[in-house]
Formats: C-alpha cells, sequence, structure tokens
C-alpha cells in the first residue's frame, strides 16, 4: 500500500509536470479508418510527447512496447525502420512511417487535427525538456523489458495520457512488451459515450483482456493482474 502510495504521488508530479497536457480532447478534423500504431516505451520523453498529442486529438492506436532489452518489438522497429529509434508511427491510413517526435506531432495535427498544437507540443526545446523533468519523478518506470508470456490477442486500455494512474498501469504494460489497443478517452472525446456504455461508468484505466474473459477497474488491481497474468 505504501508504494503504491509513493508511485501514485510521483506519477502526479509527472502530470503537473507538464501542466495537465493530454486531459482535453481538442479541435478534431478528419477520423481514420484504422486505429494508428506506435512503437514507443512508457520512459521515454520523446515518446510522452506522442502519447499526448494522440490523446489531444482523440486517436485510438494499437501501442507496441519497445522497453530497452530483448523485447521484440524493438528489434522489428530496427529491421523495418533502418533506426533504433523511439517513437515511431505507423499509419495504415495513409501508408506513412516517420520517427521523431516533433515531426510526428507535426503529422497527427496537420492529418487529424482542426487547431493550433498545443505550447508544449510545439515549443520544441521547452517542450522536450519539460517532457524530459517529467520523466525524472518515475526514475525509468516503464522503460526495461522485463519478460512477458505473448498474449494471443490484443489487450485493451481506455486511458488518457494525463492520468497519473493510468500512468501505472501503461508503465507496467510497457515493461512486460505488451502491445494493446489504447482507446483516449479525454475530457471532451468522442469515445467516452461507447465507453461508459461498455464498462458502466466513466472511470479510468479501465483493461480487457480478451484472452480471459477479464475486464478491470482500478490501477493497482490491473496491475497486479498484469504481472500475475503475463509476467514470464
Amino acid at each position: 500500500m505504501v508504494l503504491h502510495a509513493i508511485n501514485t504521488a510521483t506519477a502526479f508530479v509527472a502530470t503537473w509536470a507538464r501542466f495537465g497536457l493530454g486531459s482535453r480532447v481538442s479541435a478534431l478534423g478528419p477520423r481514420p479508418e484504422k486505429p494508428l500504431e506506435v512503437y514507443e516505451f512508457e520512459g521515454c520523453p520523446f515518446c510522452r510527447k506522442v502519447r499526448e498529442a494522440l490523446t489531444v486529438l482523440d486517436l485510438p492506436v494499437v501501442v507496441h512496447p519497445c522497453p530497452k532489452g530483448p523485447s521484440r518489438y524493438r528489434a522489428w522497429v530496427i529491421e523495418n525502420g533502418g533506426k533504433r529509434m523511439f517513437p515511431y508511427l505507423v499509419d495504415p491510413n495513409t501508408d506513412t512511417a516517420m520517427y521523431e517526435s516533433g515531426d510526428i506531432v507535426r503529422y497527427l495535427f496537420r492529418t487529424y487535427g482542426a487547431g493550433r498544437r498545443p505550447f508544449l507540443l510545439a515549443s520544441g526545446p521547452i517542450g522536450n525538456f519539460s517532457s524530459q523533468m517529467a520523466s525524472l519523478p518515475r526514475l525509468g518506470r516503464g522503460t526495461f523489458y522485463r519478460g512477458t508470456v505473448e498474449p494471443e490477442q490484443l489487450l485493451e486500455l481506455y486511458s488518457y495520457e494525463a492520468s497519473p494512474y493510468c500512468r501505472l498501469v501503461r508503465e507496467v504494460l510497457s515493461e512486460l512488451g505488451l502491445p494493446y489497443l489504447l482507446h483516449n478517452v479525454a475530457r471532451g472525446s468522442r469515445a467516452r459515450q461507447a465507453f461508459v456504455a461498455r464498462s458502466g461508468k466513466m472511470q479510468v484505466p479501465y483493461l480487457v483482456d480478451p484472452n480471459t474473459d477479464t475486464a478491470l477497474f482500478e490501477s493497482g488491481a490491473i496491475i497486479a493482474y498484469l504481472r500475475g497474468t503475463y509476467r514470464a
């Protein structure tokens, strides 16, 4: 209980360091037919900027965690993209694949947005520094691969970037290298109504695991489930 309280407190600090960016949806443009795909890991400050943009733009995305170590998706990115660099975005709707968080953010807002980028996603060095500061309180959580049993079907996570409780769950998914379909449901999200119809209430994080017919609220319960089910 004490450790979970400390983890939650430092996750809140990470949110404050980004001034709550990734808690609310902005003006939206066209919607993609297929979910985007992103190869990233939770402890990466540059990956954070892309996740924030995805939340602000209310985009569903398949997350392929690439923590440091022998994670299978890290090797895939090197083989298919040619570089050991993260984040890496794949958009099957436009046959686009790209590195560099700044380029990815600009692409996302140009393709799926209808307004200006938030300051911390448009300010270059200031935004990068703020994101690096947000990583410090978490002491590298979500950065290193800890081994996993590979699921047959994608897990699903209802989340939004600025939620400290969702951050705790995403860190464990990253460390275990578990791919998942991320449903962003920040304030103003068009997906909230369907989420409430599915889950029964507006509360995140919410994990759905079709491999075991399991659905869970509460970050502590989800983390215990993931570690108990998928840690190798």
